[in-house]
């Protein structure tokens, strides 16, 4: 906390938010970082005021009893729906959205298969009749954090706190497939634990999410509805997740694709590259959420750690991705290690194990894929998402495989969301996926439907910020649904 005489007047709930830029070190990286310290800084003080003129807050998961798992619920298939509730959504907790929406608890399995529940959001466009012929789209958000702030159940909502969450950024995303009319499940693909960066288990929580969505009388959907997934970053790797596994694990559902942006490719490969970097906050995240579910790590963090890398650990479970990057920027692990080297940890059998079970593409979809990924990306780094896709080529996946030049990682999550919508929009039309191919181009926008792309997801954008309705123009209003348990 700031020393700062001024400091003591301030009200509570602004000063406890108060951070003091460090000096400016000269470096165009360190500037960056320190501005958007107190971007961000401003925006938890601004949203604090906001929140407690509005008073609305919204509980945590854990203080929320509708997360609580009923008796009796292992017993239960796949995908059943515990418990249902109508909520509101909001743009960054503060503007309410003028959708259908409710929450949805449901019977899921961890990383070993052992049942847990789940919590999926699920919406309906403004208005929206019942159409049995509305498609699906399973939307995996780049939730990238521990925290539990960062569930979409709850930084959606009206009321969340959430600064630095991607999820509350991504609702403009999801926005632009409300528009086109479609429904949508946004599932807290890590689970109660914000196990970010696991394996497996992100697929099983969607899939499992989508079975709760198409169950769910409210949405008007059906067994066979056409269903595809959409993510970006560690969206993208969740949604890897989601179209590896629903060969095997949900292999009635109606899976016509999935776009992935940027998805990660091998995580184990993205850690070591990013360790010691202006990002070296997302490996430490992935970290903190590990060591829970792997021994070998955990050992590591229990035994192995410095009483500074043990605070490290703590910064990075208890951050948003923005916290993460701007407090955690440049450390490396090694430098909190007390025993044997980070080098020599990193090649004994036990981590290239850890590595080989992280990493995607060692099983393979069995639906269409579209990948976006840019050139010079600065976190997800292309040689790692090329060995993805060369990964589901040789196991017969039809993969459509786009690389951006001018974009670097931030701006393909826009700039991506054009081609990705009308990839996926063909594909829940029913229209065939193109052969292989691979493209690389200067632009993603270069071209009439990518800037049109663009005027539409800005018309929407307004649209959110005004607090307009978002779906198409001709719909009536469905029958409202209350709380009930299934």
């Amino acid at each position: 906390m700031s020393s700062d005489a001024s400091a003591g007047t301030a009200p509570k709930h602004l000063r406890e938010h108060r951070i003091d830029p460090a000096p400016a070190r000269g470096t165009l990286a360190d500037i960056t970082l320190n501005s958007a310290r107190i971007v961000l800084n401003s925006a938890r003080a601004l949203l604090d005021s906001a929140q407690l003129l509005a008073n609305k807050g919204t509980p945590l998961p854990s203080a929320d009893p509708f997360y609580r798992p009923p008796r009796g619920f292992a017993n239960r298939p796949a995908g059943t729906v515990l418990r249902s509730r109508e909520i509101e959504p909001a743009l960054f907790g503060l503007i309410p959205q003028r959708v259908s929406a409710w929450q949805l608890l449901y019977r899921s399995a961890d990383l070993h298969g052992a049942p847990e529940v789940a919590v999926t959001t699920v919406l309906l466009p403004a208005g929206a009749a019942p159409d049995p012929t509305r498609p699906l789209l399973a939307f995996q958000t780049a939730m990238d954090a521990v925290t539990e702030k960062c569930a979409p159940s709850y930084a959606l909502r009206r009321g969340a706190r959430a600064i630095g969450s991607a999820t509350q950024f991504e609702w403009l995303l999801v926005a632009n497939a409300l528009r086109r009319g479609w429904a949508v499940s946004i599932a807290d693909h890590e689970g109660p634990h914000g196990n970010f960066g696991a394996p497996r288990e992100p697929g099983y929580r969607a899939l499992d999410g989508v079975r709760a969505a198409l169950a769910f009388a409210p949405l008007g959907l059906h067994p066979r509805t056409r269903v595809a997934a959409w993510g970006y970053s560690g969206g993208g790797m969740a949604s890897s997740w989601l179209a590896e596994m629903a060969p095997g694990y949900a292999p009635e559902l109606n899976l016509v694709g999935a776009a992935l942006g940027a998805p990660v490719g091998d995580p184990g490969q993205v850690f070591q590259r990013l360790n010691g970097g202006a990002y070296a906050g997302l490996p430490a995240v992935v970290i903190a959420a590990l060591h829970k579910l792997y021994p070998v790590l955990g050992a590591v963090v229990r035994e192995g750690l410095s009483a500074d890398g043990l605070k490290y650990i703590a910064h990075a479970q208890s951050s948003t991705p923005l916290g993460s990057i701007l407090g955690l920027a440049n450390q490396r692990l090694g430098d909190f290690l007390t025993g044997e080297p980070l080098e020599r940890l990193l090649d004994t059998p036990e981590f290239h194990d850890l590595f080989d079970d992280l990493r995607l593409g060692n099983t393979t979809p069995d639906c269409p894929l579209l990948v976006v990924q840019p050139v010079h990306d600065q976190v997800i780094h292309m040689d790692g998402v090329d060995g993805q896709v060369a990964r589901y080529r040789d196991g017969g996946a039809t993969v459509t495989y786009v690389r951006d030049r001018l974009s670097e990682h931030f701006s393909m999550l826009v700039f991506g969301t054009p081609i990705s919508l009308a990839w996926l929009a063909d594909r829940l039309a029913g229209h065939p996926a193109t052969a292989n191919a691979d493209t690389t181009v200067w632009s993603v926008l270069a071209s009439p439907a990518g800037l049109r792309g663009v005027v539409d997801m800005a018309s929407t954008a307004a649209r959110c910020v005004l607090g307009q309705p978002l779906g198409p123009e001709t719909t009536r209003t469905p029958q409202v649904h209350r709380e009930r348990a299934a």
